[in-house]
Protein backbone atom coordinates (compact mmCIF):
# COMPACT_ATOMS: atom_id res chain seq x y z
CA UNK A 1 0.00 0.00 0.00
CA UNK A 2 2.78 2.71 1.14
CA UNK A 3 4.43 1.63 -1.97
CA UNK A 4 1.96 1.84 -4.26
CA UNK A 5 1.32 5.51 -3.02
CA UNK A 6 4.62 6.28 -3.43
CA UNK A 7 4.92 5.53 -7.17
CA UNK A 8 1.83 7.51 -7.77
CA UNK A 9 3.28 10.51 -5.99
CA UNK A 10 6.37 10.31 -8.18
CA UNK A 11 4.22 9.74 -11.08
CA UNK A 12 2.52 12.24 -10.43
CA UNK A 13 2.89 16.04 -12.05
CA UNK A 14 5.42 18.53 -10.32
CA UNK A 15 2.90 20.93 -9.66
CA UNK A 16 1.68 17.94 -6.68
CA UNK A 17 4.64 17.21 -6.35
CA UNK A 18 5.58 20.77 -4.72
CA UNK A 19 2.11 20.99 -3.39
CA UNK A 20 2.47 17.68 -1.16
CA UNK A 21 5.99 18.87 -0.10
CA UNK A 22 4.74 22.52 0.72
CA UNK A 23 1.58 20.95 3.10
CA UNK A 24 4.18 18.49 4.60
CA UNK A 25 6.37 21.48 5.96
CA UNK A 26 3.25 23.21 6.91
CA UNK A 27 2.06 20.70 8.61
CA UNK A 28 5.01 20.13 10.63
CA UNK A 29 5.44 23.92 10.96
CA UNK A 30 2.24 23.90 12.45
CA UNK A 31 3.13 21.13 14.56
CA UNK A 32 6.22 22.73 15.85
CA UNK A 33 4.05 26.36 16.54
CA UNK A 34 1.49 24.68 18.69
CA UNK A 35 4.04 23.20 21.12
CA UNK A 36 5.77 26.32 21.47
CA UNK A 37 2.83 27.98 22.65
CA UNK A 38 0.70 24.90 24.51
CA UNK A 39 0.86 25.05 27.85
CA UNK A 40 3.41 22.94 30.41
CA UNK A 41 0.98 20.29 30.80
CA UNK A 42 0.46 20.00 27.01
CA UNK A 43 2.40 16.39 26.23
CA UNK A 44 2.83 18.07 22.47
CA UNK A 45 5.42 20.67 24.45
CA UNK A 46 7.82 17.58 24.46
CA UNK A 47 8.63 18.17 20.23
CA UNK A 48 11.07 21.03 21.60
CA UNK A 49 13.08 19.05 23.87
CA UNK A 50 16.63 18.92 22.93
CA UNK A 51 17.14 15.87 25.23
CA UNK A 52 16.43 13.92 27.98
CA UNK A 53 16.38 15.59 31.70
CA UNK A 54 17.45 14.75 34.75
CA UNK A 55 15.81 12.37 37.53
CA UNK A 56 15.35 16.19 39.45
CA UNK A 57 14.04 17.91 36.82
CA UNK A 58 11.77 15.53 34.29
CA UNK A 59 8.58 16.14 36.23
CA UNK A 60 8.74 19.94 35.52
CA UNK A 61 10.36 19.44 31.87
CA UNK A 62 7.67 20.44 29.73
CA UNK A 63 7.69 24.07 31.80
CA UNK A 64 10.38 25.77 29.93
CA UNK A 65 9.86 28.61 31.57
CA UNK A 66 10.35 27.06 35.12
CA UNK A 67 14.58 27.80 34.01
CA UNK A 68 14.72 29.82 30.93
CA UNK A 69 11.84 32.56 32.08
CA UNK A 70 14.38 35.62 31.22
CA UNK A 71 12.02 37.97 33.72
CA UNK A 72 12.85 36.05 36.57
CA UNK A 73 16.51 38.23 37.11
CA UNK A 74 17.19 41.86 36.88
CA UNK A 75 20.51 41.24 35.72
CA UNK A 76 21.61 41.51 31.86
CA UNK A 77 19.76 38.39 30.78
CA UNK A 78 22.18 35.85 29.43
CA UNK A 79 21.61 32.20 28.46
CA UNK A 80 24.25 31.38 31.69
CA UNK A 81 22.59 33.91 34.04
CA UNK A 82 18.96 32.79 33.74
CA UNK A 83 19.56 30.05 33.98
CA UNK A 84 22.01 30.31 37.51
CA UNK A 85 18.77 32.69 38.67
CA UNK A 86 16.23 29.45 38.16
CA UNK A 87 18.53 27.06 40.30
CA UNK A 88 19.23 29.50 42.90
CA UNK A 89 15.32 30.45 43.13
CA UNK A 90 14.76 26.77 43.88
CA UNK A 91 18.08 25.28 45.36
CA UNK A 92 19.57 28.56 47.17
CA UNK A 93 17.48 28.65 50.18
CA UNK A 94 18.22 25.05 50.89
CA UNK A 95 21.52 25.07 50.66
CA UNK A 96 21.77 28.49 52.17
CA UNK A 97 23.92 27.67 55.73
CA UNK A 98 25.04 24.03 54.85
CA UNK A 99 27.01 25.03 51.48
CA UNK A 100 30.95 23.91 51.79
CA UNK A 101 31.35 25.76 48.39
CA UNK A 102 29.25 28.60 48.44
CA UNK A 103 29.75 31.07 45.30
CA UNK A 104 31.18 33.50 48.06
CA UNK A 105 34.20 31.58 49.13
CA UNK A 106 35.46 32.46 45.83
CA UNK A 107 35.57 35.84 46.33
CA UNK A 108 38.20 35.07 49.12
CA UNK A 109 41.31 35.76 46.85
CA UNK A 110 42.77 33.04 48.42
CA UNK A 111 40.92 30.76 46.63
CA UNK A 112 40.00 33.01 43.36
CA UNK A 113 42.35 31.60 41.48
CA UNK A 114 40.84 27.98 41.78
CA UNK A 115 38.13 29.60 39.72
CA UNK A 116 40.78 28.93 36.09
CA UNK A 117 40.16 25.34 37.08
CA UNK A 118 36.60 25.07 37.93
CA UNK A 119 33.97 27.73 37.80
CA UNK A 120 32.42 26.95 41.00
CA UNK A 121 30.07 29.95 40.89
CA UNK A 122 28.12 29.04 38.26
CA UNK A 123 25.92 25.91 39.26
CA UNK A 124 25.99 24.84 35.16
CA UNK A 125 29.77 24.25 35.18
CA UNK A 126 28.89 21.01 37.07
CA UNK A 127 24.83 20.58 36.55
CA UNK A 128 23.73 20.79 32.64
CA UNK A 129 20.59 19.96 31.19
CA UNK A 130 19.46 17.65 28.26
CA UNK A 131 22.99 15.96 28.15
CA UNK A 132 22.05 12.10 29.54
CA UNK A 133 25.08 10.73 27.65
CA UNK A 134 27.21 12.81 30.61
CA UNK A 135 25.13 12.75 33.36
CA UNK A 136 26.26 11.11 36.65
CA UNK A 137 24.21 10.60 40.31
CA UNK A 138 23.06 13.85 41.55
CA UNK A 139 22.61 15.45 38.20
CA UNK A 140 26.47 15.94 38.07
CA UNK A 141 27.68 16.58 34.50
CA UNK A 142 31.66 16.46 34.33
CA UNK A 143 34.05 13.47 35.22
CA UNK A 144 33.66 12.25 38.70
CA UNK A 145 37.08 13.31 39.67
CA UNK A 146 36.74 17.06 39.79
CA UNK A 147 37.47 17.35 43.42
CA UNK A 148 41.42 16.15 42.82
CA UNK A 149 42.17 19.43 40.40
CA UNK A 150 41.20 21.96 43.32
CA UNK A 151 42.63 19.03 46.26
CA UNK A 152 45.05 16.83 44.78
CA UNK A 153 47.62 18.02 47.95
CA UNK A 154 45.34 17.01 50.03
CA UNK A 155 47.33 14.09 51.49
CA UNK A 156 50.23 16.77 52.93
CA UNK A 157 47.74 18.31 55.65
CA UNK A 158 46.05 14.88 55.92
CA UNK A 159 48.09 12.17 55.98
CA UNK A 160 45.32 9.54 56.01
CA UNK A 161 44.57 10.21 52.29
CA UNK A 162 47.99 9.78 50.98
CA UNK A 163 47.47 6.61 47.97
CA UNK A 164 43.53 7.36 47.76
CA UNK A 165 42.43 7.18 43.86
CA UNK A 166 41.87 10.52 42.47
CA UNK A 167 37.83 9.59 42.50
CA UNK A 168 37.59 8.56 45.99
CA UNK A 169 36.18 11.59 47.01
CA UNK A 170 33.05 11.93 46.67
CA UNK A 171 32.46 8.09 47.82
CA UNK A 172 29.35 8.01 49.70
CA UNK A 173 30.45 9.02 53.94
CA UNK A 174 33.44 10.48 52.87
CA UNK A 175 32.86 14.03 51.13
CA UNK A 176 30.18 15.97 49.07
CA UNK A 177 30.81 19.34 47.49
CA UNK A 178 27.59 20.62 48.89
CA UNK A 179 25.79 19.39 51.81
CA UNK A 180 28.49 18.10 54.93
CA UNK A 181 26.97 18.62 57.65
CA UNK A 182 26.96 15.17 58.77
CA UNK A 183 30.63 14.53 57.43
CA UNK A 184 32.69 17.71 58.85
CA UNK A 185 35.56 16.88 61.12
CA UNK A 186 34.62 18.02 64.25
CA UNK A 187 31.48 16.38 64.12
CA UNK A 188 32.52 12.78 63.45
CA UNK A 189 35.16 13.14 66.20
CA UNK A 190 31.93 14.36 68.94
CA UNK A 191 30.78 10.99 67.57
CA UNK A 192 33.59 8.87 68.13
CA UNK A 193 32.59 5.14 69.46
CA UNK A 194 29.12 5.14 69.55
CA UNK A 195 27.69 2.00 69.66
CA UNK A 196 25.81 0.59 66.61
CA UNK A 197 23.05 0.54 68.61
CA UNK A 198 21.87 3.33 70.48
CA UNK A 199 19.82 2.50 74.05
CA UNK A 200 17.22 5.19 73.91
CA UNK A 201 16.02 4.19 70.45
CA UNK A 202 13.30 6.55 70.25
CA UNK A 203 12.47 9.40 67.68
CA UNK A 204 11.22 12.93 67.91
CA UNK A 205 7.22 13.20 68.97
CA UNK A 206 5.54 15.55 66.95
CA UNK A 207 3.74 18.41 68.41
CA UNK A 208 1.59 19.25 66.18
CA UNK A 209 -0.69 21.79 67.53
CA UNK A 210 1.96 23.77 68.78
CA UNK A 211 3.38 23.75 65.22
CA UNK A 212 0.25 24.93 63.08
CA UNK A 213 0.72 28.64 61.87
CA UNK A 214 -2.56 30.01 62.64
CA UNK A 215 -2.73 30.14 66.69
CA UNK A 216 -5.78 29.55 69.04
CA UNK A 217 -5.68 25.78 68.76
CA UNK A 218 -7.18 23.87 70.34
CA UNK A 219 -10.50 25.03 70.71
CA UNK A 220 -13.31 23.40 72.46
CA UNK A 221 -13.94 19.55 71.11
CA UNK A 222 -16.59 18.96 69.27
CA UNK A 223 -18.70 15.50 68.14
CA UNK A 224 -20.67 14.69 65.49
CA UNK A 225 -23.71 16.82 66.48
CA UNK A 226 -21.46 19.86 66.35
CA UNK A 227 -20.76 19.65 62.17
CA UNK A 228 -21.42 22.84 61.01
CA UNK A 229 -22.10 21.81 57.47
CA UNK A 230 -24.64 23.85 55.52
CA UNK A 231 -27.91 21.60 54.97
CA UNK A 232 -27.56 22.15 51.29
CA UNK A 233 -24.81 19.63 51.21
CA UNK A 234 -25.14 16.01 51.81
CA UNK A 235 -22.97 14.53 54.37
CA UNK A 236 -22.74 10.65 55.49
CA UNK A 237 -22.86 9.04 58.62
CA UNK A 238 -19.94 7.32 58.30
CA UNK A 239 -18.09 10.50 56.99
CA UNK A 240 -19.00 12.40 60.19
CA UNK A 241 -17.75 9.23 62.44
CA UNK A 242 -14.80 9.64 60.93
CA UNK A 243 -14.16 13.42 60.88
CA UNK A 244 -15.47 13.09 64.83
CA UNK A 245 -12.60 10.97 65.79
CA UNK A 246 -10.21 13.06 64.10
CA UNK A 247 -7.32 15.49 65.85
CA UNK A 248 -9.30 17.39 63.85
CA UNK A 249 -12.51 17.37 65.79
CA UNK A 250 -10.74 16.91 69.16
CA UNK A 251 -8.95 20.68 68.17
CA UNK A 252 -12.13 22.38 67.28
CA UNK A 253 -12.45 22.12 63.95
CA UNK A 254 -15.09 22.17 61.86
CA UNK A 255 -16.80 21.52 58.56
CA UNK A 256 -16.21 25.11 57.26
CA UNK A 257 -13.11 25.97 58.24
CA UNK A 258 -11.93 23.73 55.01
CA UNK A 259 -14.72 23.17 53.10
CA UNK A 260 -15.85 27.11 52.90
CA UNK A 261 -13.92 29.47 51.40
CA UNK A 262 -15.82 32.08 52.09
CA UNK A 263 -17.29 31.69 55.67
CA UNK A 264 -19.73 34.42 54.89
CA UNK A 265 -21.39 32.47 51.89
CA UNK A 266 -22.48 28.99 51.89
CA UNK A 267 -22.11 29.04 47.86
CA UNK A 268 -18.48 28.89 48.28
CA UNK A 269 -18.36 25.54 49.55
CA UNK A 270 -16.07 23.24 48.12
CA UNK A 271 -15.69 19.51 48.67
CA UNK A 272 -12.56 18.97 47.76
CA UNK A 273 -10.28 20.72 50.19
CA UNK A 274 -6.44 22.12 48.57
CA UNK A 275 -3.08 22.05 49.40
CA UNK A 276 -3.46 26.24 50.24
CA UNK A 277 -6.89 25.28 52.54
CA UNK A 278 -4.19 22.60 54.58
CA UNK A 279 -1.39 25.19 54.58
CA UNK A 280 -3.08 28.31 56.25
CA UNK A 281 -2.53 25.96 59.52
CA UNK A 282 -0.17 23.45 58.54
CA UNK A 283 2.18 26.21 56.47
CA UNK A 284 5.83 24.45 57.13
CA UNK A 285 4.05 21.17 55.61
CA UNK A 286 2.54 22.35 52.90
CA UNK A 287 5.86 24.30 51.65
CA UNK A 288 8.01 21.57 52.29
CA UNK A 289 5.57 19.36 50.24
CA UNK A 290 6.20 21.71 47.35
CA UNK A 291 10.11 21.64 47.17
CA UNK A 292 10.04 17.80 47.08
CA UNK A 293 8.89 15.00 44.77
CA UNK A 294 5.76 15.02 45.52
CA UNK A 295 4.43 18.36 44.79
CA UNK A 296 7.20 20.03 42.58
CA UNK A 297 4.87 20.48 39.67
CA UNK A 298 2.14 21.64 41.91
CA UNK A 299 4.63 24.13 42.62
CA UNK A 300 5.45 25.13 39.39
CA UNK A 301 1.91 25.68 38.37
CA UNK A 302 1.36 22.44 36.55
CA UNK A 303 -1.02 19.63 37.15
CA UNK A 304 -0.50 17.31 40.48
CA UNK A 305 2.09 14.52 40.37
CA UNK A 306 0.74 10.88 39.08
CA UNK A 307 2.53 7.65 39.78
CA UNK A 308 2.23 6.99 35.83
CA UNK A 309 4.79 9.84 35.41
CA UNK A 310 7.44 8.32 37.89
CA UNK A 311 10.75 7.13 36.67
CA UNK A 312 10.82 5.13 39.75
CA UNK A 313 8.53 1.56 39.69
CA UNK A 314 5.22 2.57 40.75
CA UNK A 315 1.94 -0.15 40.79
CA UNK A 316 0.07 -0.12 38.20
CA UNK A 317 -2.99 0.34 40.04
CA UNK A 318 -1.80 3.49 41.58
CA UNK A 319 -1.11 5.17 38.22
CA UNK A 320 -3.19 8.03 38.15
CA UNK A 321 -3.80 8.79 41.40
CA UNK A 322 -2.81 12.68 41.61
CA UNK A 323 -0.59 13.88 44.59
CA UNK A 324 -1.70 16.27 46.74
CA UNK A 325 -2.73 16.32 50.89
CA UNK A 326 -5.57 13.60 50.37
CA UNK A 327 -3.11 11.45 48.53
CA UNK A 328 -2.02 10.27 51.77
CA UNK A 329 -4.11 12.15 53.92
CA UNK A 330 -7.35 10.42 52.46
CA UNK A 331 -10.94 11.45 53.53
CA UNK A 332 -11.79 12.58 56.71
CA UNK A 333 -9.61 10.27 58.99
CA UNK A 334 -6.48 11.91 58.34
CA UNK A 335 -4.73 8.64 59.39
CA UNK A 336 -1.52 9.38 60.08
CA UNK A 337 -0.44 5.61 60.54
CA UNK A 338 -1.81 5.22 56.93
CA UNK A 339 -0.54 8.23 55.74
CA UNK A 340 3.25 6.93 57.18
CA UNK A 341 3.76 3.55 55.58
CA UNK A 342 0.56 2.29 53.95
CA UNK A 343 -0.12 5.09 51.95
CA UNK A 344 3.69 5.20 50.68
CA UNK A 345 3.68 1.48 49.25
CA UNK A 346 0.12 1.86 47.77
CA UNK A 347 2.28 3.69 45.06
CA UNK A 348 5.98 2.64 45.00
CA UNK A 349 7.15 -0.63 44.21
CA UNK A 350 10.49 -0.77 44.02
CA UNK A 351 12.96 -3.03 45.58
CA UNK A 352 13.43 -0.93 48.70
CA UNK A 353 10.09 -0.35 49.07
CA UNK A 354 8.50 -3.62 48.57
CA UNK A 355 11.21 -5.05 51.03
CA UNK A 356 10.35 -2.54 53.68
CA UNK A 357 7.71 -4.91 54.97
CA UNK A 358 10.15 -7.62 55.99
CA UNK A 359 12.25 -5.64 57.78
CA UNK A 360 13.35 -5.46 61.40
CA UNK A 361 12.18 -1.38 60.77
CA UNK A 362 7.92 -2.45 60.15
CA UNK A 363 7.90 -4.94 63.00
CA UNK A 364 9.18 -2.04 65.17
CA UNK A 365 6.74 -0.09 63.49
CA UNK A 366 3.74 -2.59 63.41
CA UNK A 367 4.81 -2.99 67.06
CA UNK A 368 4.02 0.81 68.16
CA UNK A 369 1.14 0.82 65.75
CA UNK A 370 -0.71 -2.17 67.92
CA UNK A 371 0.74 -0.26 71.21
CA UNK A 372 3.12 -3.10 72.16
CA UNK A 373 6.22 0.00 71.30
CA UNK A 374 6.64 2.97 73.22
CA UNK A 375 5.49 6.19 70.92
CA UNK A 376 8.51 7.21 68.30
CA UNK A 377 10.23 3.32 68.60
CA UNK A 378 8.91 2.42 65.44
CA UNK A 379 10.44 3.16 61.68
CA UNK A 380 7.70 3.71 58.93
CA UNK A 381 8.50 4.91 55.47
CA UNK A 382 7.93 8.57 56.88
CA UNK A 383 10.70 7.97 59.99
CA UNK A 384 13.22 8.65 57.51
CA UNK A 385 11.50 9.94 54.68
CA UNK A 386 9.74 12.40 56.29
CA UNK A 387 11.86 13.25 58.88
CA UNK A 388 10.50 14.94 61.82
CA UNK A 389 13.07 18.13 62.59
CA UNK A 390 12.74 20.40 65.69
CA UNK A 391 11.42 24.08 65.01
CA UNK A 392 11.03 27.04 67.03
CA UNK A 393 7.69 26.02 68.40
CA UNK A 394 8.27 22.72 68.23
CA UNK A 395 8.84 19.28 66.28
CA UNK A 396 7.08 18.79 62.81
CA UNK A 397 7.18 16.87 60.11
CA UNK A 398 8.99 18.06 57.06
CA UNK A 399 7.33 17.05 53.63
CA UNK A 400 9.89 17.20 51.37
CA UNK A 401 10.54 13.61 50.95
CA UNK A 402 13.60 13.41 49.35
CA UNK A 403 15.53 16.50 51.14
CA UNK A 404 17.01 14.14 53.14
CA UNK A 405 18.51 12.31 49.87
CA UNK A 406 20.55 15.31 48.62
CA UNK A 407 23.18 13.55 49.80
CA UNK A 408 21.52 11.03 51.42
CA UNK A 409 24.38 11.32 54.43
CA UNK A 410 21.99 14.29 55.21
CA UNK A 411 19.81 11.38 56.88
CA UNK A 412 22.07 10.29 59.18
CA UNK A 413 21.80 13.85 61.37
CA UNK A 414 18.19 13.60 60.65
CA UNK A 415 16.76 10.42 61.39
CA UNK A 416 19.40 7.41 61.88
CA UNK A 417 21.02 8.52 64.78
CA UNK A 418 17.93 8.83 66.97
CA UNK A 419 18.64 4.55 67.46
CA UNK A 420 21.97 4.28 65.58
CA UNK A 421 25.63 6.17 65.91
CA UNK A 422 27.33 7.59 63.80
CA UNK A 423 29.73 5.36 62.34
CA UNK A 424 27.22 2.97 61.78
CA UNK A 425 24.64 5.10 59.45
CA UNK A 426 26.98 6.20 57.95
CA UNK A 427 28.39 2.60 56.79
CA UNK A 428 24.94 1.84 56.22
CA UNK A 429 23.48 4.62 53.97
CA UNK A 430 26.54 3.72 51.70
CA UNK A 431 26.04 0.26 51.83
CA UNK A 432 24.11 -0.15 47.95
CA UNK A 433 22.67 -3.95 48.56
CA UNK A 434 21.39 -3.10 52.36
CA UNK A 435 19.66 0.01 50.82
CA UNK A 436 17.61 -2.09 48.46
CA UNK A 437 16.61 -4.73 51.12
CA UNK A 438 15.21 -2.24 53.26
CA UNK A 439 18.57 -2.20 55.82
CA UNK A 440 17.41 -6.20 56.62
CA UNK A 441 21.23 -6.67 58.29
CA UNK A 442 24.00 -4.85 58.97
CA UNK A 443 26.65 -2.87 56.29
CA UNK A 444 28.98 -5.40 54.35
CA UNK A 445 32.12 -2.37 55.61
CA UNK A 446 32.57 -0.04 57.91
CA UNK A 447 33.04 3.48 56.88
CA UNK A 448 36.43 5.31 58.18
CA UNK A 449 35.45 8.48 58.33
CA UNK A 450 35.00 8.79 61.65
CA UNK A 451 38.15 7.04 62.83
CA UNK A 452 40.03 8.87 60.56
CA UNK A 453 39.11 12.43 62.06
CA UNK A 454 38.99 11.07 65.65
CA UNK A 455 42.89 9.79 64.68
CA UNK A 456 43.49 13.19 63.35
CA UNK A 457 42.12 15.26 66.24
CA UNK A 458 44.58 13.21 68.22
CA UNK A 459 47.99 13.57 66.21
CA UNK A 460 47.42 17.52 65.98
CA UNK A 461 46.94 17.99 69.93
CA UNK A 462 49.55 15.74 70.00
CA UNK A 463 51.76 17.96 67.76
CA UNK A 464 51.14 20.83 69.45
CA UNK A 465 51.68 19.21 73.22
CA UNK A 466 55.34 18.35 71.54
CA UNK A 467 55.66 22.31 70.14
CA UNK A 468 58.80 23.93 72.32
Amino acid sequence: MLQALIRKFWSSPHGVKWLTCIGINLAIGAYYSAALVAPASSPIKSAWLPGKTTHGHYQIELDCDACHDPNSSDDKHSSQNVMQDACLRCHGEQLKGVDTHPAKKFNDPTNAELLATLDAQNCLSCHAEHVPHQTLEMGLTMPSDYCWHCHQDVADSRPSHDGMAFDSCSTAGCHNYHDNSALYEKFLDDHFGEPDFLDAAINPQRDTVSTVSQKGWPKEKLDRGDADFPESVSVSEPTLADWAETSHAAAGVNCTACHLADQEDNSSWSDAVSLETCGTCHDKQAESFLTGKHGMRLAAGLSPMTPSQARLPMHHDAAHRELDCNACHQGHRFDTAFAATEACLGCHADDHSIAHSQSSHADLWRAEVTGEGDAGSGVSCATCHMPRLQGDDGVWVNHDQNANLRPNEKMAREVCMNCHGLEYSLSALADENLIRNGFSGTPTERNKSVEMAHQWFIERAQKRRERP
